[in-house]
């Protein structure tokens, strides 16, 4: 009988205590910056994001965050690299300059995931980001917390393409974009880009003697006919040597096609002229390195142009001249350099 008497004693205590510690009462008004759920769709995708903002703050700057290619979440995490989170660490940066956020997983990412195209996943491709993109940046219009004379989009990699793509969007219900940041940008169509990685790691195989200079120029041979056969009849051989199938294979080869349409330089150059631009590359950034970056900036010429010369920072924007993608997962802040530059250039 005690027993019970002190198990139904423990239960009214529980029920007495609210779980927030304010004994019912409600909680306390949110302040400050907070971080918000939002959902918006796309083409029947429902896409899921965060809105990083001011509560209760009179309309102001905004930018929307767009992650680097391949299954990159809100938050800058990849299924390789694993939790990077270098756009959320952006996000907070620009909450430090008044600027309200919204990042997004994008398809086959995160809360969002493959939506209706889990049965057709061959169909996700660079038209489907860039709805998902242009769903994006129209709902961050629409809040309430964003004066729409002062979007912004940052986006890095292969995000940077829709970037510019909605910069450029001629639609009628299209907002004004006022700026752009753009880190380690594509500076040329996909296949290219890819064709010159291969031809880099060869030579470097021959100088290192892992390779004959005659078995390079055969595997670079191949990879260029295989080049020629996506780009003419969108089909893809189902083996190529050195791991280059990973790259471009039957599966694949309609998304990689589709990306390859797209010429960074054009979009570049159709950019309003006078656009507040900042645009980076880095020497320790294989994938964009300063003289890759060139021609991309000559294009941006026009343009209110910030050009950020990164030393030995890494693809996910951090100290590391390394750039191992075993790296990319640490939690180290973003690099005092970029940050450098984005302080004098968010204002703008």
């Amino acid at each position: 009988m005690k027993t019970i008497l002190a198990v139904l004693a423990a239960l009214f205590l529980v029920a007495g205590c609210s779980s927030d510690g304010n004994d019912g009462a409600a909680p306390p008004p949110r302040q400050g910056w907070v971080e918000d759920d939002v959902s918006f769709t796309a083409d029947g995708l429902t896409i899921y994001g965060t809105y990083r903002h001011l509560v209760d703050a009179p309309p102001g700057p905004a930018a929307l965050l767009i992650s680097e290619s391949g299954n990159t979440d809100r938050n800058g995490d990849n299924a390789v690299a694993g939790p990077v989170g270098n756009m959320r660490q952006l996000a907070e940066y620009l909450s430090g300059k008044g600027i309200s956020t919204m990042r997004y997983d994008k398809v086959g990412t995160g809360k969002t995931g493959l939506g209706p195209y889990a049965l057709r996943p061959a169909e996700v491709g660079s038209a489907v980001y860039d709805l998902g993109a242009k769903a994006a940046v129209r709902h961050l219009a629409g809040l309430p917390g964003t004066d729409k004379a002062r979007l912004s989009v940052y986006a890095l990699g292969e995000g940077t393409v829709h970037a510019m793509s909605l910069a450029n969007d001629k639609a009628p219900d299209a907002p004004k974009i006022h700026s752009l940041g753009l880190f380690a940008p594509l500076a040329g169509r996909y296949l290219d880009i890819i064709t010159g990685r291969v031809r880099t790691g060869l030579d470097a195989d021959v100088a290192a003697g892992a390779k004959t200079r005659e078995q390079a120029d055969a595997v670079l041979t191949t990879w260029d006919a295989t080049v020629v056969q996506a780009r003419t009849t969108r089909t893809a051989p189902a083996k190529l040597p050195e791991g280059l199938g990973a790259i471009l294979n039957p599966q694949n080869v309609g998304a990689v096609v589709e990306a390859d349409l797209i010429d960074p330089l054009v979009s570049a150059a159709a950019l309003p002229a006078g656009m507040p631009v900042l645009a980076t590359c880095s020497d320790a950034d294989s994938q964009a390195s300063c003289p890759a970056e060139q021609p991309l900036f000559d294009a941006l010429a026009h343009t209110a142009l910030t050009v950020v010369r990164l030393k030995g920072v890494n693809h996910v924007l951090r100290d590391d001249p390394t750039d191992n993608v075993g790296n990319y997962s640490k939690k180290d802040p973003l690099s005092p350099q970029l940050v450098a530059g984005l302080d004098g250039f968010v204002g703008k």
